[in-house]
């Protein structure tokens, strides 16, 4: 900039600023809650609106720089298994239109591409300025034939910065037992179902026509996993893992079913290459804040498991189903979010007799890419009602987790499918 010109600007600037007036800078436009915050109770400062009714199986949903937003269908809609949302006036948004055949829950935009998954194969879109797909009947196939066996077949995706792509391949099992969820039926020697599945696969984003078998098995002991994110912050995978279920229907000279429903715990892992989170070997349990043998493996509720499998970063409470995981960067939300993680729970099916818990989001603080404190129900009520909540009768589920441009937080429900946006606008 010439000095001439650039003092009395600067000057300006400095006048314009201290008369309380934007017209050097401009701000994001301030986005105004629904008048009942769509429903959802959320700590003070905070409110949230109803940004689109989909009709569908929300699961997994990415917002582009630009703006739009893309949802991922867990069964297609009108032949559309990703919809496509384009922002409106006063932060809506409107579905105007869909591709993709397929359902599924895995999407992710990162790099000017949409990368998106079926339960078996995942495809990548091009983007273009407007973060719009440019190839929707055309997708590339980055990775086709990953196992599906008909239980936890979610392939859930995210990126690193180095260009690799990771996926969850869930077991297909509870607990690896000879007869899946029978009473009394002991664990497989060896777990051959880790093989091929109960871990996180790693392939290269940028790759077309991988398969499989050509992939690196990055984390295993893990059995079944919806929820991850990369953290920027120590360059490291963070997933949530789905506990184990049926502790007292299966052994039940072990386990009450107050024990059932308490145990175990729903671990968030920070994973390295090479990881082993020890299923179905162990289960953790939160109360005793120890790794204990997994029955099937001869354990009796109290013997330890073996110490070399990874200790969770965190637990959470049973059954409670993480299905979402987010690393908050953005600066619209106070300080203490940034850089923390925020995990949407879609709520607990098999605690009875005792009341079902979760349809929740939390927030977990973060300091140096590492847990730092307790966790905190941030956004609730997604249920409807308390007694929705101990039914399980959840009126919604939340499920992805996305951030927008803005550093607002989107919430997509698997029950009804509702597309929140979460927003703060105290001054």
């Amino acid at each position: 900039m010439n000095n001439q010109l650039s003092r009395p600007f600067l000057l300006a600037a400095a006048l314009v600023g201290s008369l309380g007036l934007y017209s050097l800078t401009t701000r994001p436009a301030v986005v105004a809650p629904d008048a009942d915050n769509a429903g959802l109770k959320l700590p003070a400062g905070f409110g949230a609106l109803v940004v689109a009714e989909t009709g569908a199986r929300a699961r997994h949903l990415a917002v582009t720089p630009q703006g739009t937003i893309y949802v991922k269908l867990n069964r297609p809609k009108d032949g559309k298994g990703i919809l496509a949302l384009k922002p409106g006036a006063g932060g809506k948004a409107t579905v105007t239109g869909g591709f993709g055949s397929y359902g599924g829950t895995g999407i992710y935009a990162k790099g000017g591409y949409l990368y998106a998954s079926s339960d078996e194969d995942v495809y990548r879109y091009q983007l273009d300025a407007k973060g719009e797909v440019t190839n929707p009947a055309q997708p590339e196939k980055i990775i086709s034939g990953l196992l599906n066996r008909g239980e936890h077949e979610s392939k859930s995706i995210v990126l690193d910065n180095a260009g690799n792509l990771y996926v969850n391949v869930g077991a297909y099992s509870n607990s690896c037992q000879e007869k899946d969820r029978e009473k009394g039926s002991m664990g497989r020697p060896g777990c051959p179902i880790l093989d091929s599945a109960g871990g996180i696969w790693q392939f290269r984003a940028d790759k077309a026509n991988q398969t499989y078998g050509t992939g690196t098995r990055f984390a295993t002991g893990l059995r079944n996993v919806v929820g991850l994110d990369w953290n920027a912050q120590n360059n490291q995978l963070f997933v949530m893992q789905h506990g184990r279920d049926q502790l007292h229907d299966i052994f039940p000279a072990l386990y009450d079913t107050k024990q059932s429903a308490e145990l175990p715990a729903e671990c968030l892992y920070a994973l390295t290459k090479g990881a082993n989170a020890g299923w179905p070997y162990l289960y953790y349990d939160p109360v005793k804040k120890q790794k204990i043998l997994a029955p099937e493996y001869g354990g009796d509720g109290k013997k330890l498991a073996d110490a070399k499998y990874l200790d969770p970063a965190v637990a959470y409470p049973a059954h409670t189903a993480p299905d979402g995981l987010l690393f908050y960067t953005g600066t619209m939300f106070p300080a203490k979010y940034r850089n923390g993680a925020f995990i949407a729970f879609h709520g607990s099916w098999n605690r009875a007799p005792e009341p079902q818990k979760g349809y929740y989001v939390v927030f977990q603080p973060f300091q140096n890419g590492k847990p730092s404190g307790p966790w905190e129900v941030f956004a609730d009520n997604f249920a409807g009602s308390a007694e929705k909540v101990a039914s399980g009768r959840a009126d919604h589920k939340p499920c992805g987790l996305a951030q927008g441009p803005d550093g607002s937080l989107y919430v997509s429900d698997d029950k009804a499918g509702t597309i929140y946006r979460i927003v703060y606008n105290q001054k």
